[in-house]
């Protein structure tokens, strides 16, 4: 299993809990006190909940107050906000988001970084600049404490037979990850789809949180 700090680096408030929350409750659980990047404050969301004709920023105050609920439940640390623009992440210069997350790793003394895959799981742009961001933290042997890079299980992956590195049984914590999707209840349309209703078992396709550790020649 994971030793030391992991950092968690996504895209969105909500990503979090979606691709990891078992894992980080378990962290949490273990004392490993997990941390969480998060690119941008999920300000173009505003079809998925009740929030159509909020503004933007009003939006993202209001994910901002999800994020900060679903951070206490899944137990992390810390969570940074870097206000990127949601929705136009892939417009940010690469090696300047990147160059942010080495310092976030650093400040936090981090060991693993988790992300989504390069393809970003479901091709969404700025899970794919996130994730490129945080490849090119990791390969740049800048993050001093970083020994593992981990993505998302991608289904692309799953289609090919690729077997995970690292797999969390979500029954375990399944009403506490529950919990943190609902605390991010501006998303709950998105989350009904992915999840269902929420009920007390996890859903059977949704089982497992997988995860690939990737094997990089860093510092080149």
């Amino acid at each position: 299993m994971l030793n030391g700090r992991s950092a968690f680096i996504y895209a969105h408030p909500d990503d979090e809990t979606f691709m990891s929350g078992c894992l980080i409750r378990q962290l949490a659980d273990e004392g490993l006190k997990p941390v969480l990047l998060v690119a941008t404050r999920g300000d173009a969301g505003n079809k998925n909940g009740d929030y159509a004709h909020s503004s933007r920023e009003e939006l993202a105050g209001i994910r901002d107050g999800e994020m900060a609920e679903a951070a206490s439940i899944l137990g992390l640390d810390t969570v940074e906000q870097l206000g990127h623009p949601d929705g136009k992440l892939n417009e940010v210069e690469a090696h300047r988001l990147a160059l942010q997350i080495v310092n976030f790793a650093n400040a936090h003394d981090v060991e693993s970084l988790f992300t989504f895959p390069p393809d970003g799981g479901n091709g969404h742009p700025d899970h794919i600049a996130i994730s490129l961001a945080a490849t090119l933290a990791f390969q740049s042997g800048k993050c001093e404490s970083v020994r593992a890079l981990y993505y998302s299980m991608s289904p692309g992956w799953v289609s090919e037979g690729r077997k995970p590195d690292l797999t969390i049984d979500a029954a375990k914590h399944w009403p506490v990850k529950a919990a943190a999707l609902r605390a991010h209840d501006s998303q709950k349309h998105a989350i009904r789809r992915y999840f269902g209703a929420l009920e007390d078992e996890v859903p059977n396709d949704r089982r497992f949180e997988e995860f690939v550790k990737i094997q990089f020649d860093i510092g080149g």
